[in-house]
C-alpha cells in the first residue's frame, strides 16, 4: 500500500528509526530465497532445477497420458457443490466412467473380491422412473407459468424464474465463521491453513494480498492463481495458504468503502470460488494505518511465534515463509522517492519477499535493474508475468457502477449483489485524473 496516503505519512529519513518497530530478524525463519541460485552466484555445480512430478493415467481411449503434477491445493468438493445434488443418468455413467479409469492401478485380487453390481433394472422400473421425472418437470413448469397478479414486488430473473430459486454457488458456505467487527473478538483465520506439509522436498509458503479491494475483482482472485502456478514451476517452495488483507478505513483514498463492507466482499468472493484463500481483517481493524512491513510481521507472529510454524511427515514443525504479493505499479512506488523507508524495503524484501504480477505496459525486471534496494534482494522477488492479460480495475468498476453501467464478469455475483444491498459507490464522485490514471 502506498505509505503516503496514512494520516500521518511523513516522509522518510535515512536514520529515522520505524515506528511502530520492526519485528526482529531472530523471529522470522530463514528459509532462503525464493528464486533458486544459479551457476553464477556459486561458480559451482548446484541441483538441477525443479521440474513438475508426472504420473501415468490411461486416458478413455486406452492409451497412456502423461499429466503434470500440480502442487496446487486441492478443491474441497463438498463445499463447491451446489444446493441440489440430483444428477443426470448420464453424468452418473460418466462418473461411473472416469471411476473405472482412475482405478486401473488396481491389483485383480482387489477388483474379484468386489461384490457383482446391481442387476439392471427392469422395463417396468424404467418406465416408473421415465414417468416420475416427467412428471416432475411438468409440475416444475406449470409451477412457472403461474403468475399470481397480487406478487408484483417479486423480482424476476427472465421471465418467469424467481430470484429466490436461482442457487448462488458463491457464497460463503455454512460454518465458516465470519471475521471480527472488532480487535477484541479477532482471531486469526486458519480453517484453509495447511495443517502439514505434503510435499517434504518442499518449504511451505504463506502467500498475503494486501490493497483496499474496494471491490475486489477477478483479477484480484486471479492473481493468487498466478502465483500459485509460478511457485510451482520456478521455486522449491509449497504453498499452504492464501490471504487477503484488506486496508483500515485510515487509508486516504477516494471510492474507499467502509472496512467491514471491504472485507464482507473479499469473504464471499473467496470463501466459495477458491478452495486455499481466507481473509484476515486484522488490518481493517487497527485504529491508525498500518504499514505493509507490520503486517506482515503480524502474519509472522500468527503463523510462526504463535503455532510455531507448520508440520512436516516426519512431525517435526519448520518456519513458513511470508511472500507479499503485489502488482506492477506497487513495486514502481517502491522507487519513488520520499514513499517508502529503506528500513521497510530492507524488511519487506529481505526478511519476506515479494512476488510481482506484471501489468500491461509496465517492465517490472527493468525497474528491479535500477534499483539498489530491489537489485540486492533480486532473488526474493518472483516476476509474474501474464500470460492471459487481464486489466480489471476496481476504480473502473466503480466508474461503471456510478454510470449504471453492467459490471458483469467482472466480479463474482454474490459481490455484485453485496453492492446492489448496500448501494456502494453509487452516490461517490472521484477526480478524473484519478479514475483514468489508476491501476489498481
Amino acid at each position: 500500500m502506498d505509505p503516503t496516503r496514512a494520516p500521518d505519512f511523513e516522509p522518510p529519513s535515512e536514520n529515522g528509526t520505524p515506528n511502530p518497530p520492526l519485528a526482529p530478524q531472530s523471529t522470522i525463519p530463514k528459509s532462503g530465497p525464493i528464486m533458486p541460485y544459479v551457476l553464477a552466484d556459486y561458480n559451482a555445480s548446484i541441483d538441477a532445477p525443479i521440474h513438475p512430478r508426472t504420473y501415468k493415467k490411461h486416458s478413455k481411449v486406452g492409451r497412456m497420458v502423461s499429466t503434470a503434477h500440480h502442487s496446487t491445493i486441492p478443491l474441497k468438493q463438498p463445499e463447491l457443490q451446489p444446493a441440489s445434488h440430483e444428477t443426470s443418468e448420464e453424468e452418473d455413467a460418466n462418473d461411473h466412467e472416469d471411476h473405472a479409469y482412475d482405478n486401473d492401478n488396481e491389483s485383480v485380487h482387489t477388483r474379484m473380491e468386489r461384490p457383482s453390481p446391481s442387476p439392471a433394472p427392469s422395463q417396468s422400473q424404467i418406465y416408473t422412473s421415465q414417468y416420475s421425472r416427467a412428471d416432475l418437470a411438468r409440475q416444475f413448469t406449470d409451477q412457472m407459468n403461474f403468475v399470481n397478479p397480487d406478487d408484483e414486488k417479486v423480482e424476476h430473473i427472465g421471465s418467469r424464474i424467481h430470484k429466490y430459486q436461482i442457487a448462488d454457488l458463491e457464497e460463503v458456505p455454512h460454518g465458516i465463521v465470519r471475521q471480527a467487527a472488532s480487535l477484541d473478538q479477532y482471531s486469526f483465520p486458519a480453517h484453509r491453513l495447511q495443517k502439514e506439509l505434503r510435499n517434504p522436498n518442499k518449504l511451505p509458503l504463506i502467500v498475503v494480498a494486501c490493497g483496499s479491494f474496494s471491490p475486489i475483482t477477478y483479477l484480484h482472485l486471479r492473481m493468487f492463481e498466478m502465483a500459485l502456478d509460478a511457485i510451482s514451476e520456478q521455486t522449491r517452495f509449497e504453498v499452504v495458504g492464501g490471504y487477503y488483507s484488506p486496508v483500515s478505513d485510515n487509508y486516504q483514498k477516494p471510492g474507499l468503502a467502509p472496512a467491514r463492507h471491504r472485507v464482507r466482499m473479499c469473504e464471499l468472493a473467496c470463501e466459495r470460488t477458491s478452495s486455499w484463500l481466507m481473509v484476515d481483517a486484522w488490518e481493517s481493524l487497527q485504529p491508525t494505518y498500518t504499514r505493509t512491513a507490520k503486517v506482515l510481521d503480524h502474519f509472522n507472529d500468527e503463523t510462526n511465534v504463535k503455532r510455531g510454524g507448520i508440520a512436516t511427515a516426519s512431525g517435526v514443525h519448520v518456519g513458513v515463509k511470508i511472500m507479499l504479493l503485489a502488482g506492477g505499479d506497487l513495486i514502481e512506488s517502491m522507487g519513488e522517492p520520499n514513499v517508502w523507508a529503506d528500513s521497510d524495503l530492507h524488511h519487506i524484501l529481505g526478511n519476506y519477499g515479494c512476488l510481482t504480477v506484471e501489468r500491461t505496459g509496465s517492465d517490472v525486471r527493468s525497474f528491479l535493474l535500477s534499483h539498489d534496494i530491489m537489485y540486492e534482494h533480486r532473488r526474493n522477488v518472483l516476476v509474474i508475468k501474464q500470460l492471459i492479460y487481464n486489466d480489471i480495475s476496481s476504480t473502473k468498476v466503480r466508474l461503471f457502477i456510478r454510470r449504471g453501467m453492467s459490471v458483469q464478469y467482472l466480479l463474482p455475483n454474490s459481490v455484485i449483489r453485496y453492492i446492489q444491498e448496500h448501494g456502494l459507490y453509487v452516490n461517490q464522485t472521484e477526480p478524473v485524473k484519478q479514475v483514468m490514471g489508476n491501476k489498481e
